[in-house]
């Protein structure tokens, strides 16, 4: 599978036959210009959202014919296993900025997991419900979301192969949170990419755990 970051918590996810799966797509210029993303104007044949927040559920811009998930639940669609796993935006289950989805895909022989908004670390419950993951799709950057010190737990506890930063303070995001370098400090497996994709097969998995740093592609 190819893995495209748009930027924020927005990624397409296109599968070696084509499948398109567009996840948390973000509103340009939301919140007064904060986020200040481009525009996201591709096609999709699946678009999965986490929760109602304008910087991860703006869909008006994508194109095509697609299926949507953004409630819990299990689908099977164009050959792909898609888990909606319901968690929280905040520590306070929900109390403080409501209910948030963590996706779970399987094709190909991986199992990539996106987290969305999470904004808490997973109980031992969770993460066996969840099960193995291949790619992890990891939000760092704290405030709104788990930070560095809890997203490292997090990433510990799902122990996947792959791990992508997102939801980190870029140039094209003013929020009040922290840069992937809180996340990445002091780790010596990061690499950091010259690209916005990176194609990888269950062949191709490196053999020790590895962070990708990816350019946001918008």
């Amino acid at each position: 599978m190819k893995i495209k970051w748009y930027g924020h918590a927005a990624f397409k996810i296109t599968t070696d036959k084509g499948v398109k799966v567009i996840i948390d797509p973000y509103q340009s210029g939301a919140y007064g210009g904060a986020l200040s993303y481009g525009r996201i104007e591709e096609e999709a044949d699946i678009v999965l959202t986490s929760h109602d927040h304008d910087d991860h559920n703006y869909v008006k811009d994508i194109k095509g014919k697609y299926e949507f998930i953004n409630s819990p639940g299990e689908k099977e669609i164009k050959g792909l296993r898609i888990k909606a796993i319901p968690s929280f935006h905040d520590s306070s289950s929900g109390k403080e900025r409501g209910k948030n989805l963590m996706f779970l895909i399987e094709t190909e022989n991986l199992r990539l997991l996106h987290l969305g908004d999470l904004g808490h670390v997973l109980d031992k419950d969770t993460v066996k419900q969840i099960g193995k993951v291949d790619i992890l799709l990891l939000p760092v950057g704290g405030y709104f979301t788990i930070d560095a010190k809890e997203a490292t737990s997090v990433m510990e506890s799902l122990n996947p192969r792959v791990t992508i930063p997102m939801h980190f303070k870029t140039d094209k995001c003013g929020f009040p949170i922290s840069g992937v370098g809180s996340f990445t400090q002091g780790k010596n497996n990061v690499k950091e990419l010259e690209s916005f994709e990176v194609e990888i097969k269950d062949n191709t998995l490196p053999e020790s755990p590895q962070i990708y740093v990816l350019k946001h592609a918008l």
